[in-house]
């Protein structure tokens, strides 16, 4: 689901899980996941540890029955036991297993996009065309839940403040549509969903919870209307796409890329 070599996602509207069964929300990038306050679009994990805890045990996605059986096929690599356990003297357990996916996933980070580099100063690192992008990002208040580190992850959001999305989507409600209201079970939080961030955004494809959205395009048109309740034309939605554009950033010192994309 969370190909590094695919911006960190599997472009795929829903991931394919145990005998080709599909999950119900689209996956989420692991690049600068350390950012989000909170994990998945329902906000149910609060760090990357207790996120990392849900997938393995899920009956859709890799469906073992506890982690005792996750434990004890990896404890058959010694090799991986003994360098395990060097940094883990308690060994192998749940909490130890989980943490260490956290600390990984820490390192996931795509600093020095072109934006970055235009931030700190240098003025060409972004086209004229994509400054104005920026304006308009700004001018229609995106900034206002796209915030801080990843420009998002920071909130939940309704969707739909202006329109109504899901009847307009013309696919049947499911529980995931739910959003938040999952975990809460206060109306208010019905179709709230966690702001993604949206660095390395023209990599990770399709767009918003239910993958509905298969171009930066369409998403931007979507939350003009829906957010907003405006319809933007299309110089505008192209300004603003190329300012997305500029959000990649690098992994390990290289600008990071998508095999799926090339």
């Amino acid at each position: 689901c969370h190909g590094l070599d695919t911006g960190g996602v599997d472009n795929k509207q829903y991931s394919e899980g145990v005998g080709g069964q599909l999950g119900g929300v689209n996956a989420p990038t692991v690049y600068n996941a350390a950012y989000n306050f909170v994990q998945f679009w329902d906000g149910r994990a609060g760090t990357l540890a207790e996120q990392a805890a849900g997938p393995p045990l899920n009956p859709v996605e890799m469906a073992c029955e506890s982690f005792d059986q996750i434990i004890s096929k990896l404890a058959e690599d010694k090799n991986f036991v003994v360098a395990f356990n060097e940094v883990y003297p308690d060994g192998l357990n749940a909490v130890s297993y989980t943490n260490a996916i956290q600390e990984f996933e820490k390192t996931l980070l795509t600093p020095n996009s072109r934006f970055d580099r235009y931030l700190k100063g240098q003025k060409d690192a972004i086209t004229a065309d994509e400054i104005a992008g920026y304006d308009l990002f700004k001018k229609y208040d995106c900034a206002t839940c796209h915030v801080g580190e990843i420009l998002g992850g920071q909130s939940y959001e309704l969707i739909g403040v202006q329109h109504d999305y899901f009847a307009d989507r013309q696919a049947e409600m499911t529980e995931e549509d739910n959003g938040r209201f999952k975990q809460t079970k206060a109306e208010r939080d019905r179709h709230r969903f966690k702001v993604p961030g949206l660095r390395n955004i023209e990599l990770t494809a399709p767009y918003f919870h239910d993958g509905s959205m298969a171009t930066m395009d369409d998403a931007v048109r979507a939350m003009a209307k829906y957010q907003l309740g405006i319809d933007l034309p299309q110089p505008e939605v192209d300004k603003i796409v190329a300012f997305l554009r500029t959000l990649t950033g690098e992994y390990k010192g290289k600008l990071l890329t998508n095999k799926n994309m090339i």
